[in-house]
């Protein structure tokens, strides 16, 4: 994957990540990435990081090296899963994450039954798989995203989003070639679905 997977800022910036054996998971770009992470910190001090079609684990390892607290990493497929662990062995961030092999909309309901919630929750499917409203729609169901937390979901620019899913509301949009990030909160009192675009 070249120069692509690497994290690249933060405790651990520079350190090279495994990516994922095959062409089935479908690394964030280094441009990408840097967008996204400047778009939503770029820094933190703490918080919890759902890293939800985890591939290599590159998106949850970059926020953990950013400050985030600790992370849940899931993936349905046993090589991402292995993949992350080497990862996490290499960056040294073991234990400050968990790692679980399962089905997106089972995992969804195994956290909500934990009473947990998330400041950051990473929504990066495969394109050709992706059901982004149907697990929103889980997200603000289960209430685990915490009252400032924020949903990234990547998607291909084919795909249009709802502005509002549930209680969240997508406050953010932009586009990165084939690429977009789209941003979603909580809904507020003063929250409309409006969207600023930067496209």
């Amino acid at each position: 994957m070249g120069d692509r997977m690497r994290i690249i800022a933060g405790v651990h910036k520079g350190l090279r990540l495994k990516a994922v054996p095959g062409s089935g998971t479908r690394p964030t770009t280094d441009k990408v990435k840097e967008a996204l992470f400047s778009m939503i910190g770029p820094f933190f001090s703490g918080g919890k990081a759902l890293d939800l079609y985890a591939g290599s684990g590159g998106l949850g390892i970059e926020a953990l090296s950013r400050g985030m607290e600790t992370c849940v990493f899931i993936d349905s497929a046993k090589q991402a899963i292995e993949t992350i662990h080497t990862n996490l062995s290499h960056t040294k961030l073991i234990e400050q994450a968990e790692v679980y092999r399962n089905d997106a909309s089972r995992a969804l309901q195994a956290l909500a039954k934990r009473d947990v919630q998330f400041s950051i929750v990473f929504l990066d499917p495969p394109y050709a798989k992706q059901s982004l409203e149907k697990l929103l729609s889980s997200i603000a169901e289960y209430n685990l995203l915490a009252d400032e937390g924020i949903v990234v979901c990547e998607h291909d620019r084919a795909v249009s989003l709802q502005k509002c899913v549930g209680t969240l509301v997508c406050h953010r949009e932009a586009l990165y070639g084939q690429t977009v990030i789209s941003l979603y909160r909580k809904e507020k009192k003063d929250d409309t679905c409006d969207l600023r675009r930067e496209f």
